[in-house]
């Protein structure tokens, strides 16, 4: 893919290209529920970011991207959408960027990699570029993904091959300031971007809405907050739009709908955790 024109957003077959950062998968026993609302269970441990490790590698160069005239023209925001709603028996990835992704067949090789059965869904264009969809399967047991963890690898795994093969997207990644050719001009403030609303989705379940700023292992954080106070969550989308991730889930506790002072609980909960990522346990 790297020698095409337009090149994807994934790992090349090419010996020469260098990955940006490596993906190390662990066991997550959390998974993603739709009937049974304790499948998550109660687990003392905290996942963090330091659970799905980025090792930095080697950078494209620069020069290079700027020869071709990639960084002459306004870079578009990169989106990655995982969507565990649309599909009942896969999960559904969306990647635009642009105009500027091909075949993406680098793509579907770099996540069956990790144990994925990857096909084509379908590519639509609109205003805001390209839209190229994925379905999504557990090769072991030919169902859609429900770890947490696995789905923020792929989702690190999109944001590595958007750095490698597209370096110009860096500017526009959360993860460009460190992994990227060029950062980000303006980091978001992690204080100001964080919202978090919960409201009533039906009498069996409530709908969670987070937008933060974005970093490794965010997804699992985010679902590792809301077990850790026995909130179950069934499914929902996670958005990476640039600097800014954004999440929408379907949560209950005991199958029913969250009562007014526990959507209180998880809406302070998620918005002190937020806006302290890097707040060590050990140190209170």
């Amino acid at each position: 893919m790297a020698s095409a024109a337009n090149c994807a957003v994934y790992f090349s077959s090419n010996t020469n290209c260098l990955t940006v950062f490596e993906i190390k998968n662990h066991s997550l026993p959390a998974t993603f529920v739709s009937r049974h609302p304790n499948t998550f269970g109660r687990r003392s441990v905290r996942l963090s970011s330091s659970t799905t490790g980025i090792n930095p590698l080697a950078a494209p160069s620069a020069t290079a991207v700027e020869n071709d005239g990639s960084l002459l023209d306004t870079v578009p925001t990169p989106k990655v959408i995982i969507d565990q709603d649309s599909d009942p028996d896969a999960t559904i990835v969306e990647i635009t960027f642009g105009d500027r992704l091909g075949a993406l067949l680098d793509t579907m090789n770099a996540l069956k990699s990790l144990g994925l059965n990857v096909t084509k869904a379908n590519v639509y264009l609109d205003s805001s570029g390209k839209h190229n969809k994925f379905s999504i399967t557990k090769a072991s047991t030919g169902r859609k993904v429900e770890d947490p963890e696995l789905l923020e690898a792929i989702r690190l795994t999109i944001i590595n091959n958007l750095l490698e093969y597209h370096p110009e997207s860096s500017s526009q990644l959360a993860m460009g300031a460190t992994f990227g050719v060029e950062p980000p001009k303006e980091m978001v403030d992690v204080d100001i971007a964080t919202h978090v609303r919960v409201r009533d989705d039906g009498p069996d379940r409530s709908l969670l809405f987070v937008e933060t700023a974005d970093r490794p292992g965010l997804l699992v954080d985010i679902v590792k907050t809301v077990t850790d106070i026995n909130i179950a969550v069934e499914s929902g989308e996670f958005d990476t739009e640039g600097l800014l991730a954004k999440a929408t889930f379907h949560v209950n506790y005991k199958g029913k709908a969250l009562i007014k002072p526990l959507q209180q609980v998880l809406a302070n909960s998620l918005r002190y955790f937020l806006r302290r990522p890097t707040t060590e346990e050990a140190s209170f």
